[in-house]
């Protein structure tokens, strides 16, 4: 998440009373009337600070419409002005008697507060926009890296009003580059400014950004292909062509100039500790990312288990596979480079991964009916990264659907190298990314009529990516991987577990870049390339590795403590309907789940 939709899902709540008419809290108390118009009040007010998010959930039509013409600008004074609204709805929700609240009134309070609280620590303690993002400009973060996707993926084509609102946009993206680069340049006075390595990798993304005559521009190129799809009358191409080269081309100039002017000045070190109050921030991002309080090198020992843990059952399926020979880490790379698990470096070779992971959604469609009671009904495409961004980009990451249907989940894949994604890998990466992974928790949560909007629209990344690691596990309960795949499942729990590992010792045991490189590529068996694209990404993205096995052990934990309760009673598909009561602490989740037994106990 950005911090475009930081006001909208930290500050914002709920209800959204026109869109979701069916919407009603069971067994109201007394209170919950007043809280549902609270939330709906407080809705309103921070979605129109936030257009991106209102496009992105299509509530940018009708008497909205206005906002898909408009960009949130990026600056400290924003954050400022964004940071008050946000005290003052907290302040209206803790003046709530909880007292007055039906059981699920009391957890949408609670949750509500507890992410709100929780996110506006960043500029509330540090002035900066995430703890978990403490960088403006890098290689994963900035307009510059945001707002073409953006505009590619979130702001719809259908006619010639829409079309329209994309120039506006457009023209808005050199305000928005112009702004981050004022913004930058005064962080990077205070300290806050990406490692070297980071600073190259984003000179190199703008560049190949910038590269273009710009009528080959790819935000050019995306509006006039679809606006021709639609059979829309216009001269797209050069009126939009005319702003790249007159506005957004300058504006990116300027802000290479800058990162160019900053890049000798940036501190040495890859980790948190680089920066001043480095600890503090470390530790809110930990806690923000994994809503407990684990200290850094509690995660650390916990990361080491379960690592020893893992490999040891690697060892075993390796061996009975015929790879006995190394380490753990070097038989999965040696497995990586067998000819018949590598895909072509070659865009047919891209289309061919594409279409099995296409195939290995559909097999597990038929198979979910099995563990789940609801299945969600929104649609899913599956997407190669754009080139433009794929060397400083995830390995792979999950865009939510439109809440009104007019756009599908998008679940992206980097195939900036094929080499990175051995065939008996890729089935556990699209239980993870689709079902039943984020496609279908984060769909049924958007889909629910028991949550206020904010709860469909906002998360936690410890229950959504905790989920997603659950999902891998469930899948081999239903029968999904077929021979070496399961290593390819383990090696996700390993890759996971290594995290805990790799992102404690880059915060706070000042481990280097190629440290936890070289820590990553010898105990994971990943390609070395992969692999450090995925370091990259937690020395600048603080802490929100560590969400992913913390929450599956969460999951794991309260499903095994119910199961053990329930005995005979224990049905997994009712289980699971708590997806429905949408995203949640740990904490929150691990009560929630305790009650739901008590009642099923009755």
């Amino acid at each position: 998440m950005d911090r475009r939709q930081f006001v909208a899902t930290a500050g914002a709540a709920t209800a959204y009373a026109a869109f979701n008419p069916t919407f009603a809290f069971a067994q109201a108390g007394s209170g919950d009337a007043a809280l549902n118009v609270l939330f709906e009040n407080i809705f309103q007010e921070n979605l129109k600070h936030s257009p991106e998010l209102a496009s992105s959930l299509g509530l940018d039509k009708g008497p909205n419409a206005a906002w898909k013409g408009m960009l949130s600008p990026s600056t400290a004074a924003e954050r400022h002005a964004s940071l008050a609204r946000t005290k003052k709805a907290l302040a209206s929700l803790k003046a709530v008697d909880p007292k007055t609240l039906s059981p699920s009134g009391q957890v949408n309070r609670d949750v509500v507060i507890y992410q709100i609280e929780s996110r506006m620590v960043a500029a509330d303690k540090f002035d900066i926009d995430g703890v978990q993002r403490p960088y403006r400009i890098f290689q994963q973060g900035g307009n510059y890296f945001e707002l073409p996707d953006f505009l590619n993926t979130a702001h719809t084509i259908n006619n010639s009003a829409d079309c329209e609102a994309y120039l506006s946009r457009l023209e808005q993206v050199a305000t928005a580059l112009d702004q981050d680069t004022t913004e930058q340049k005064a962080e990077a006075a205070r300290g806050y400014l990406a490692p070297g390595w980071s600073i190259d990798l984003t000179l190199g993304q703008m560049a190949k950004l910038r590269a273009p005559a710009p009528e080959a521009n790819t935000m050019v190129e995306s509006l006039v292909k679809r606006a021709a799809a639609k059979q829309i009358a216009g001269d797209w191409s050069g009126r939009a062509s005319k702003i790249v080269a007159d506005k957004v081309y300058p504006a990116l100039d300027r802000q290479i100039a800058l990162m160019k002017q900053l890049r000798p000045t940036t501190a040495a070190g890859d980790g948190a500790w680089r920066l001043k109050d480095g600890a503090a921030i470390y530790a809110a991002a930990l806690e923000q990312a994994t809503t407990t309080k684990f200290t850094p090198e509690e995660v650390h020992q916990i990361g080491l288990q379960q690592v020893a843990d893992l490999t040891a059952k690697l060892d075993v399926i390796l061996k009975a596979a015929g790879l006995t020979q190394g380490s753990v880490g070097a038989r999965l790379s040696a497995l990586n480079v067998r000819p018949e698990q590598v895909y072509a470096n070659t865009d047919p070779g891209r289309a061919e991964l594409i279409a099995s992971l296409n195939a290995g959604i559909k097999a597990m469609s038929a198979r979910l009916p099995r563990a789940f009671a609801t299945l969600p009904t929104q649609p899913l495409e599956i997407r190669r990264v754009p080139p433009e961004i794929q060397d400083g980009a995830s390995n792979g990451y999950y865009n939510r659907a439109a809440l009104d249907g007019s756009r599908p989940a998008i679940y992206f894949i980097n195939l900036k190298d094929t080499g990175d994604w051995p065939k008996y890998s890729l089935p556990s990466l699209t239980y993870h990314e689709g079902l039943p992974g984020h496609h279908l928790q984060i769909s049924l949560a958007q889909e629910s009529k028991d949550i206020p909007t904010l709860r469909k629209i906002g998360g936690f990344s410890a229950y959504s990516e905790g989920w997603a690691l659950y999902s891998e596990q469930l899948a081999d309960e239903l029968g999904a991987y077929e021979g070496i795949e399961k290593a390819g499942y383990l090696q996700s729990f390993l890759f996971r577990a290594a995290r805990l590992v790799v992102d404690t010792g880059i915060h706070t045991k000042q481990w280097s870049r190629e440290k936890a490189t070289q820590y990553m590529v010898e105990t994971t068996g990943f390609a070395q390339p992969r692999s450090q694209r995925e370091v990259e990404r937690y020395c600048t993205q603080i802490g929100q590795a560590c969400s992913y096995k913390m929450g599956h052990i969460a999951w794991t934990r309260a499903r095994e403590t119910a199961q053990k309760t329930l005995g005979a009673k224990f049905d997994i598909k009712q289980f699971h309907e708590v997806l429905k009561e949408g995203a949640m602490p740990l904490t929150i989740l691990e009560k929630r789940i305790a009650e739901r037994t008590k009642e099923a106990m009755a």
